[in-house]
């Protein structure tokens, strides 16, 4: 055992549980904090990007795409909405709107990653909390340690008796 545990060496008294709750500070709300912060526009970039990147949104797309090109290929000639060449128009259409998305993801994923560096440094926060409510208990498990220890000394009894450690066999 070390000094501290022997008794040559005067124990401090721990913290008190009062006295601990005083130095902490309050825990807060990362999430609501991120939302108070987030203007319209940013909040819209954030909506894109959780709605359009996602693997419905993919699928509604090529469903699209894929029956509107069926449809006037195979469709008869008096049925087909589009003539040939307007194809190559959606296909216009459809790059003109993956330029303009592509921004509005890229705005929303920084967002989501600010987001997620906020609630990282919460979680930071937090385990430096839970670290030091630990060694306070520890030093309060100290405490009570050397108290023992100089009781036992007291009645006469080695730490090794005590402990069964100096009985032979």
């Amino acid at each position: 055992m070390g000094e501290g545990m022997t008794g040559s060496k005067t124990a401090e008294k721990p913290m008190t549980l009062a006295e601990f709750r005083k130095t902490r500070a309050p825990l807060r709300d990362v999430n609501l904090q991120f939302n108070e912060n987030v203007s319209r526009l940013d909040k819209f970039a954030m909506w894109i990007t959780d709605h359009i990147g996602t693997m419905g949104f993919f699928l509604v797309i090529l469903a699209w795409t894929v029956l509107w090109l069926g449809w006037n290929l195979l469709a008869p000639k008096n049925l087909q909405f589009d003539p040939p060449t307007g194809f190559v128009f959606w296909l216009f259409i459809s790059n003109l709107i993956q330029i303009l998305l592509m921004p509005l993801i890229m705005v929303g994923q920084n967002l989501q990653g600010r987001h997620a560096e906020m609630r990282a440094q919460y979680d930071l926060e937090v385990n430096v909390k839970a670290e030091q409510e630990i060694e306070v208990i520890l030093h309060h498990l100290e405490y009570q340690n050397t108290i023992l220890i100089r009781m036992l000394e007291k009645m006469g009894i080695h730490l090794d008796e005590a402990l069964g450690k100096g009985r032979k066999k």
